[in-house]
């Protein structure tokens, strides 16, 4: 048997069926599945020939789009050197000027750099560089964290239990994780006033828990999976302030913020304000390998460094890939060099325009648009599994989840493409109505 020989698309899904278990998936009952064969710009290439413009950017990570000559070269290029090598007692350019350009173009003061292969990854550092800095301190009762209801940090157990432990995707491991201490989600829209009441229930258990509490961790201005929320940079800008007041860590969660798509280059600017320690990932490689980092001011990296335990005990096996840190060095400088900001301004635009017709069903709780990010939500759970086959009818990818339609295109988008996509929502918005 060759094992590497083209399948063709029915055993393709015969084999898929019967061996890989899909994110998020009923293994037995996966629903629909598109096999596809290749994608280019922001288009999907099934097996069968249709053609799917994409929507999601690879869970918001592809925001140059797919098959980009730039991107390819850079792979190209560094794979003819080495593809990776241990970061342990080695080092090399790639990682050496990714952790340059992150600690340039990141907000002040988050000058060092460690990296991991994966979002969730990336929190988990985060939260055990909190807990080190206080061991540190001589202040290990420090362990707990204080999050936000409705926030979402990850799949692993030290980011789930930072997750909101009951309207969140993780609830059946409530009871293995960790508790910590979970404030009101932020009841104050992005572009609505802010009052002292919004911060009151974080203020109080800031307060009251401030001698147990390691650090706060935040996803900033929006909340991703858990509801595609979008809150006050007045908010944001008050946690930091409290945060100060107790001397408590900040740790901010930009995994699927950073990188140009709330119209900043990271949340945390619109609020201005510079966490202790920033989680990246997603965009930061343009969608090709997967690839995190967690950033740390110098009251982090020296107080670990001068406690009883100088070394920070983490090491993942692929930190550091040189693959991965050189198509992350190409998609940083492409989005740097190109008008980014116009772009996702006009996307927005559009966004705000074309899905503004689906305030007008009753069954619609609210449509927003922060940068390139469209968010239809309605009243109701939605059946992505009657959903999905209408929008590959329509010939585009777009993936809803709980009450949530939403769009977040990768940024090279085209007018048109883009009008397909939201007539799509407002179709399948239409169809519920039935």
């Amino acid at each position: 048997m060759i094992y590497n020989q083209e399948i063709a698309t029915h055993d393709l899904l015969r084999l898929d069926r019967a061996h890989v278990w899909h994110p998020y998936t009923d293994f037995n009952q996966p629903g629909l599945i598109a096999p596809v064969s290749h994608a280019q710009g922001v288009e999907l290439h099934l097996t069968d020939g249709r053609v799917l413009i994409d929507g999601m950017s690879s869970w918001w990570s592809a925001v140059h789009g797919y098959n980009h000559p730039v991107l390819n070269q850079a792979v190209i290029d560094q794979l003819g050197k080495m593809a990776h090598v241990m970061f342990a007692g080695i080092t090399h350019e790639p990682a050496v000027k990714l952790a340059s350009t992150l600690a340039k173009i990141t907000p002040d003061g988050l000058n060092k750099v460690f990296f991991s292969d994966s979002g969730s990854v990336a929190v988990e550092i985060a939260l055990k560089m909190a807990i080190q800095y206080w061991h540190a301190q001589g202040q290990a009762q420090r362990t707990t964290f204080l999050t936000l209801k409705r926030g979402y940090h990850g799949d692993t157990f030290g980011a789930m239990s930072v997750c909101d432990p009951h309207s969140g995707m993780h609830h059946l491991f409530h009871h293995s994780l960790t508790h910590h201490f979970f404030a009101d989600a932020p009841a104050c829209k992005f572009d609505e006033p802010f009052n002292e009441s919004h911060i009151a229930k974080f203020a109080q258990l800031i307060q009251q828990h401030r001698q147990k509490i390691a650090a706060v961790i935040v996803e900033p201005i929006v909340q991703g999976a858990g509801g595609m929320r979008f809150y006050s940079p007045d908010y944001l800008r008050r946690v930091r302030e409290l945060c100060d007041k107790h001397e408590i860590l900040l740790i901010v969660d930009e995994i699927a913020t950073g990188f140009g798509r709330t119209g900043k280059l990271f949340a945390s600017e619109h609020a201005g304000i510079s966490p202790d320690i920033m989680c990246l990932g997603k965009a930061m490689s343009g969608g090709y390998i997967t690839l995190a980092a967690t950033l740390c001011n110098d009251k982090v990296s020296n107080a670990i460094s001068s406690g009883e335990n100088p070394a920070f005990m983490h090491g993942p096996t692929y930190m550091g890939n040189a693959l991965a840190c050189a198509v992350a060095n190409a998609s940083i400088d492409l989005l740097l060099n190109s008008n980014w900001q116009e772009k996702v301004a006009t996307i927005s635009q559009q966004l705000r325009e074309e899905l503004a017709p689906c305030k007008e069903f009753s069954f619609v709780e609210d449509v927003r648009v922060l940068g390139a990010i469209g968010v239809v939500e309605l009243n109701e759970e939605v059946d992505s599994k009657k959903l999905m086959p209408l929008f590959i009818e329509q010939g585009v990818w777009i993936r809803p989840f709980g009450k949530i339609i939403y769009l977040m295109p990768p940024f090279i988008i085209e007018r048109e493409q883009l009008s397909r996509l939201t007539s799509a929502v407002l179709k399948a918005v239409s169809t519920l109505a039935k």
